[in-house]
């Protein structure tokens, strides 16, 4: 118990000092993308939001700025071999094949900028800066009996599946790779896993 409290409140603090500055010092960033994404004929929103799984499996929305069309939903399920690749890819699909997002969501998506509102999700406490990705629920039935491992810790910005290899990388090994994380959390680990995931968004590997 003690151990766990020795990681959870600094860890904690360090998750609003880190969203706050963030939210700060790239105030202007959150501007001018907010502006660009206003002002795009194929999108009425901003902020995207799409519920996710949480602590201890409590639902939460996420945010992220808006890369798709509006109707990227129906796009996606009216094309059944789409929509088995996005499913065989790990839910998602690379950004070239994607008919969904806009050209600007691209740009955004490439250089993990659409990620910057999460931040917000950080400061909620829906989040952590370090930790697994939050997944949707259909996404649960790729962690079989461990579930409840992978759910134990809070959902993160930045995580080890990002930091080696991002959108490359797809279930079943996606799975090990966040569960290694929950197996091995603590603050050092944490600073590395953020180190990584820094050189990651440099490399712009993955990113789809």
């Amino acid at each position: 118990m003690k151990e766990k409290l020795l990681y959870a409140v600094p860890k904690r603090t360090l998750d609003i000092l880190v969203s706050l500055t963030a939210m700060i010092v790239l105030s202007p960033v959150f501007l001018i993308v907010a502006l660009r994404i206003k002002f795009d004929k194929k999108t009425s929103r901003i902020i995207y939001q799409q519920e996710r799984v949480g602590l201890m499996g409590q639902p939460f929305k996420i945010y992220k700025f808006q890369t798709m069309v509006d109707n990227a939903e129906q796009i996606l399920k009216s094309n059944p071999t789409l929509y088995q690749k996005f499913l065989d890819n790990g839910y998602k699909l690379p950004t070239k094949e994607d008919p969904r997002i806009t050209s600007y969501g691209k740009f955004l998506r490439r250089t993990s900028l659409d990620e910057l509102p999460q931040f917000m999700n950080v400061l909620r406490g829906d989040m952590t800066i370090i930790g697994p990705r939050p997944i949707v629920r259909d996404e649960l039935k790729e962690y079989g009996n461990q579930i409840d491992t992978f759910l134990s810790v809070k959902p993160g910005v930045f995580g080890l599946w990002q930091a080696e290899g991002r959108s490359n990388i797809h279930y079943p090994q996606r799975a090990e790779i966040e569960l290694e994380y929950v197996k091995r959390a603590s603050l050092s680990f944490d600073f590395y896993v953020l180190f990584k995931n820094v050189i990651m968004v440099f490399k712009q590997d993955g990113a789809f």
